[in-house]
C-alpha cells in the first residue's frame, strides 16, 4: 500500500483549497452541461496525486446519489496496482473504475458511452501518438478521453515526460482546449511535500537537472561530499558500492530505501538479468514485476537497481541514485548530456508525428527529466554517485 496517495491523508491548507476549486469546477460543468478541463501542475513530490485521490473519493461518494459515471486513469502499471489496492479499503471506491487509459478509451468506444468525470494521474505519461503495442490506434490519448468525457481533470508535470511517444508540451494541451472549446482552469502546486529537505537541497537538484549546473557542496568527508542538512541527508559518493551499502543500512533501519539509476546501462526484456557495474558495485536491473506488490514495496528489491519505470510516482525513505555515462563533466563547472550513451532506446523511439522541432533537444530533456524524477524520490535523504569521476573531483575541489 502506498500511504502517500491514500484518499484519507491529511491535506495542507493549499492542497485543500485546490481540491475545493477542482470540485467546484466539476460540479459547475456537470450542472451547466458544459465540457471542461482542469489542469493541476506541479513538480515531482508536490502532492498532486493525493489531491486527485481525495477528489475521486468525493466524486464517487456523490455518485451514490447523483449516478455520475466517473473514472480514474493512470498509464503506469505499478501505480495502477496501488490505486486498485487502495480502492479495496473504501466502500465507495470500485476497483473497476481504476483503469489504464487505453482500456478506458477502447471500452467507451465499444459501448458507445460517455463518462461524466475522468481524472488522470501522471497525464504526462499519456500517449501522444498511436502505439500498436499498447493497443492505441488514435493519435492522442488525452484528446480521445476529452471526446469521451464531460469533465477531465489532469495532473501534469512537463518535467516528467520520459518518452518520445508520450512527448507533451503545454502548447499541445492549449490546442486541445481551443479545438474542443473547453472551459479551462489551471492551478500549480509549488511546495515540495515529499522531500523533507531544506530549500537549498531542492535548489541544488533543480539547478543540476534544469541548468546542468554544479552548485558548491557545503560539507566534505572522506567517502562523500555533503552531510545532513536540517535533518535531511544529502550525500555525493565517490564509490557506488559504498553508497549502496549505506542505503542498505538505511533500509534495515527505516525500510523503503532503494538504489536506482539513470538508463545508461543496457537492459532488454528477455527474462535474463542485466547488471550495472561501477567498480566494485555489481547488481542487476529491476526484474519485470508480475506480482501485485509494487517494486518499491517488495523486500527483495533492495538487491536490484530500480529504473525510472518502476519508481516514478513512488515515495522512498532514502534513495541512492547512480548517474551514468550520459552525464559528463564539461570542464567548466557544469555538466553536459551525451545522448548517444543513453541506453533506453525505447524512450527515443522515433515519433511518426512531425511535431517536435528539435529532436536532440527533446532527447536531452527526456534524460534531464528522468534524473529530476529519480533524485526527488527520497523523503529522508538522497545519495548520488556520478559515473564520471571528474564531476565528483570538481565538487570536492570547489
Amino acid at each position: 500500500m502506498l500511504e502517500s496517495v491514500l484518499p484519507n491523508k491529511h491535506l495542507t491548507d493549499e492542497q485543500q483549497d485546490v481540491l475545493n476549486e477542482i470540485l467546484n469546477f466539476c460540479q459547475d460543468n456537470l450542472h451547466n452541461d458544459t465540457r471542461g478541463l482542469f489542469q493541476l501542475n506541479g513538480d515531482a513530490g508536490t502532492g498532486k496525486s493525493v489531491i486527485l485521490t481525495q477528489l475521486f473519493l468525493k466524486m464517487e461518494q456523490a455518485a451514490k446519489f447523483d449516478g455520475h459515471d466517473n473514472y480514474f486513469l493512470v498509464n503506469h502499471p505499478e501505480l495502477l496496482k496501488v490505486y486498485q489496492d487502495n480502492a479495496g479499503l473504501f466502500a465507495e471506491l470500485r476497483k473497476n473504475r481504476f483503469l489504464r487509459p487505453t482500456t478506458f478509451i477502447n471500452r467507451m468506444h465499444k459501448d458507445h458511452r460517455q463518462a461524466d468525470v475522468v481524472v488522470i494521474d501522471e497525464a504526462h505519461l499519456l500517449l501522444s501518438e498511436a502505439d500498436k503495442y499498447n493497443n492505441f490506434s488514435q493519435s492522442n490519448q488525452l484528446e480521445e478521453i476529452i471526446k469521451l468525457s464531460k469533465v477531465v481533470v489532469i495532473v501534469y508535470d512537463e518535467r516528467q515526460v520520459l518518452k518520445m511517444k508520450s512527448y507533451w508540451s503545454q502548447s499541445i494541451i492549449d490546442k486541445l482546449v481551443s479545438n474542443y472549446d473547453l472551459r479551462y482552469k489551471l492551478n500549480t502546486l509549488h511546495v515540495q511535500m515529499r522531500m523533507r529537505a531544506p530549500r537549498k537541497i531542492i535548489s541544488w537538484i533543480d539547478d543540476f537537472t534544469n541548468k546542468l549546473q554544479l552548485d558548491p557542496i557545503d560539507q566534505k568527508s572522506e567517502n562523500y561530499l555533503g552531510g545532513t542538512f536540517q535533518g535531511y541527508d544529502f550525500k555525493i559518493f565517490n564509490d557506488a558500492e559504498k553508497m549502496y551499502q549505506r542505503v542498505r543500512l538505511d533500509n534495515q533501519t527505516v525500510e523503503k530505501s532503494r538504489i536506482v539509476s539513470t538508463a545508461d546501462y543496457p537492459s532488454t526484456l528477455d527474462g535474463k538479468k542485466h547488471f550495472i557495474n561501477e567498480g566494485r558495485f555489481h547488481l542487476p536491473w529491476d526484474q519485470y514485476n508480475y506480482s501485485n506488490v509494487t517494486w518499491a514495496e517488495k523486500a527483495s528489491t533492495i538487491d536490484e537497481v530500480g529504473s525510472i519505470y518502476t519508481i516514478q510516482g513512488f515515495d522512498l525513505n532514502y534513495v541512492a541514485v547512480i548517474i551514468g555515462p550520459s552525464v559528463v563533466y564539461d570542464g567548466n563547472g557544469k555538466v553536459k548530456i551525451d545522448v548517444s550513451k543513453y541506453e533506453d532506446h525505447e524512450a527515443f523511439k522515433k515519433r511518426h508525428l512531425n511535431d517536435i522541432s528539435d529532436i536532440d533537444e527533446a532527447k536531452q530533456k527526456i534524460i534531464l527529466n528522468s534524473m529530476n524524477v529519480l533524485l526527488k524520490r527520497g523523503v529522508k535523504g538522497v545519495y548520488i554517485y556520478f559515473h564520471d569521476q571528474r564531476i565528483y573531483d570538481f565538487l570536492k575541489g570547489k
